[in-house]
């Protein structure tokens, strides 16, 4: 599992240094689930967003700034 393990070091590396891309990311693919489904699933989708955040200000990313932003969609 070597492999995986250094694209995650990658990918936690690249969302430490770019949180706000990471952050908006997050948040468009959220909104992006939601208008495909209707909004039907937008709790559910609220929620991996909100934990996706999380992980991403545990990181050191700062995305606790961008969490009321969720609940666009």
């Amino acid at each position: 599992m070597a492999g995986f393990d250094d694209l995650r070091g990658k990918a936690e590396e690249f969302a430490q240094q770019n949180p706000d891309q990471v952050s908006d990311g997050i948040n468009k693919v959220g909104d992006f689930i939601d208008d495909k489904t209707g909004g039907k699933f937008a709790e559910q989708v609220d929620g991996a967003q909100q934990g996706a955040n999380d992980y991403l200000g545990g990181l050191g990313g700062g995305a606790e700034e961008n969490e009321g932003e969720n609940n666009q969609g």
